[in-house]
């Protein structure tokens, strides 16, 4: 996180020391106790977060620290020409410590639960990696390609860069070497953009059978392809990574239990205050999670592999209280090698709280 984040996080004002807004804040470091202990804590590439104590800005910027001064106070004329002098920010806040330290805490929060999120470019095989086609060559191309890389599949560019189509062994069966490439491969391939998520990306590849996808930019030029393979290697390997920060997701199914053995349900949860509405009942989403948790399990334990889930309908809700102990059970409907279906029952005291039913797409490993 840039100090030129930090100023848009607090809805700050820039004093001084403008050019140093693109450094990077290492941590921050609240002053809340005499000034002689504070500096301990002071180092380069810190944020001293502060209210109006003047020598205090001095110092910290001398330690190389930048500072954030709360309570809508400012500095003198001399500590900002020092700012400007050091290039280190000096901000100034409206907010006071406590509201400002949890904004930026949750920021920070926010930065590593994305960091955790794979997406295409982090597997992409770049450009210069890549082979592919331009729409003036001809099938024999396709057999040059075929016998150096032994890949079947490879864009199809014009003189742009930008994505025109793929080629496919199917496409060249029986076609002469001389047939043009741009009369068999198939146009308007679906293309996906670096940024994209893998998960997103694995889908799409599942739900429509394909094996390579080209990765363009916002002009549609080619800027690498994915694999099928690659992807759900990367997904597995994402799974296996342990997580810094809790999404909505992780504090829900941190609840969810295997039930006592002797009972009927299949899965046990606590409902506690982050899971309810204003009113104190189960929230709308959470109950989401608990069917989709469960249903995922449910399958897992009948096959191996990834579950992306394609479909949710829930079909019963009554309201659930605070503190209630939920129970639930689940069907599965129907499995094949490539995808699942599932319903799940809620209970809380024995009565039927809850009741969905769940369609995914099953990802081999």
């Amino acid at each position: 996180m840039t100090f030129a984040e930090v100023v848009n996080i607090v809805d700050g004002q820039v004093l001084g020391g403008r050019s140093g807004l693109h450094k990077t804040l290492q941590r921050f470091v609240i002053g809340a106790m005499k000034m002689e202990a504070m500096m301990r804590y002071v180092e380069p590439g810190n944020l001293l977060i502060v209210g109006n104590r003047y020598q205090v800005h001095r110092l910290a910027l001398e330690a190389g620290a930048a500072v954030l001064i709360t309570g809508g106070f400012g500095t003198n004329e001399e500590i900002i020409q020092y700012a400007n002098e050091q290039s280190l920010p000096i901000i100034t806040t409206s907010y006071d410590t406590f509201t400002v330290a949890s904004m930026i805490n949750r920021a920070i929060y926010d930065q590593l639960i994305k960091k955790e999120i794979v997406i295409v470019e982090d597997i992409l095989i770049p450009l210069n990696e890549t082979y592919f086609l331009t729409t003036d060559n001809m099938v024999e191309r396709w057999h040059q390609l075929n016998a150096k890389t032994s890949h079947s599949r490879y864009p199809v560019v014009n003189h742009e860069m930008q994505v025109q189509g793929m080629v496919a062994a199917k496409d060249i069966l029986s076609m002469k070497e001389s047939t043009p490439v741009e009369k068999v491969m198939t146009k308007e391939p679906i293309t996906v953009h670096a940024t994209m998520s893998l998960a997103s990306a694995a889908h799409v590849m599942v739900w429509e059978g394909i094996e390579l996808l080209p990765v363009v930019d916002d002009e549609a030029r080619l800027v690498g392809v994915i694999s099928r393979q690659d992807v759900l290697k990367a997904l597995q390997m994402a799974q296996r990574q342990p997580h810094v920060g809790d999404t909505l997701d992780d504090v829900v199914t941190r609840q969810v239990e295997e039930a006592p053995t002797g009972t009927v349900y299949d899965y046990v949860c606590h409902l506690t205050p982050q899971m309810t509405n204003p009113i104190g009942m189960i929230s709308y989403g959470v109950l989401s999670t608990l069917i989709t948790e469960v249903g995922s399990r449910l399958l897992r334990r009948h096959k191996r592999g990834d579950v992306v889930v394609e479909n949710l309908s829930l079909y019963f809700l009554k309201p659930v209280q605070i503190e209630s102990k939920i129970e639930m059970k689940g069907k599965i409907l129907e499995v094949s090698r490539k995808s699942g279906k599932v319903d799940v029952e809620l209970y809380s005291s024995d009565e039927l709280v809850g009741k969905g039913l769940m369609t995914a797409q099953l990802l081999e490993r």
